[in-house]
């Protein structure tokens, strides 16, 4: 099956382009990455528009739902339905009315753009919040670093077709990468793998985190928030990720490109 075939027209779109390299001109035919309005609606109240790539969006709302705390366990989830609108998704999700109350002071009905970790926060409390502290975890062969991004490059069927889309990846000791979400925001692809995974029962603490994009504050927040102790990303940290990291006990990992990578924080389980 073949890269179109596989992906569906969801995901992305074909556009006529005119391409120029020196004097030489082309007109060719391109595909670009989806890029619509999600909205969240729980217990019949929006809560956030996100913009997402509209595929795996019921693991994008329950990642999401459990990353932001709106609910404690996927258990809480009591059901997900996706609508098609005329001008975007409509993600409607049940939940508990206790969590349903809980969600007057984390704001409302905001838009989050496709780069923004932090959207529907309305104060500074609420973006800069307190995690939890994860196990001890697993110990990683730092060899098996470099070859998990080898082995993810295959997996990335939109941004193949695009080149605009982020991955993040989940492994374990085992059988080395097991599941892999795309969009084009950082944050919407790690929430989808961690909808994906809770689906699944998963046990976080069990298995790493890779992730094609920086290591920034709500990347770290994110993992920390289920368990997750290890995160690689290929590209660069920032110093509030290295301190969340640090007091939440997860091991940061930057620049993991090729056999080089630079360890932030707790570097005891990272073997070389």
């Amino acid at each position: 099956m073949d890269i179109l075939s596989e992906l569906g027209p969801a995901s992305y779109r074909q556009i006529e382009t005119d391409s120029w390299q020196g004097m030489v001109h082309q007109h060719q035919q391109d595909f670009v990455a989806e890029e619509v309005p999600v909205v969240l609606v729980y217990n019949d109240k929006p809560h956030v528009v996100m913009l997402c790539t509209p595929v795996d969006l019921e693991d994008f709302a329950i990642g999401f739902s459990l990353t932001e705390n709106i609910v404690h366990s996927v258990n809480d989830i009591r059901s997900v339905k996706t609508y098609q609108r005329s001008k975007g998704i409509e993600v409607r999700l049940s939940i508990p009315e206790h969590c349903s109350s809980q969600m007057a002071d984390k704001g409302k009905n905001m838009t989050g753009r496709t780069g923004c970790g932090l959207c529907g926060a309305t104060t500074l409390e609420q973006a800069i919040r307190p995690t939890r502290k994860v196990t001890e975890g697993l110990t990683l062969d730092a060899a098996h670093l470099s070859q998990a991004f080898h082995d993810l490059n295959a997996r990335q069927p939109i941004n193949q077709l695009t080149g605009a889309i982020h991955a993040a990846a989940w492994l374990d000791k085992t059988r080395g990468l097991v599941q892999v979400r795309e969009d084009v925001g950082r944050h919407n692809a790690l929430d989808k793998l961690i909808g994906s995974l809770a689906k699944a029962n998963v046990d976080f603490s069990q298995g790493w985190l890779l992730v094609t994009s920086r290591a920034s504050y709500e990347m770290v927040q994110k993992a920390a928030s289920v368990g997750i102790t290890l995160l690689a990303a290929i590209s660069a940290p920032t110093a509030l990720a290295i301190n969340l990291a640090e007091q939440s006990g997860l091991t940061l990992i930057g620049f993991a490109r090729g056999d080089r990578h630079v360890v932030y924080t707790h570097p005891h389980r990272l073997q070389h």
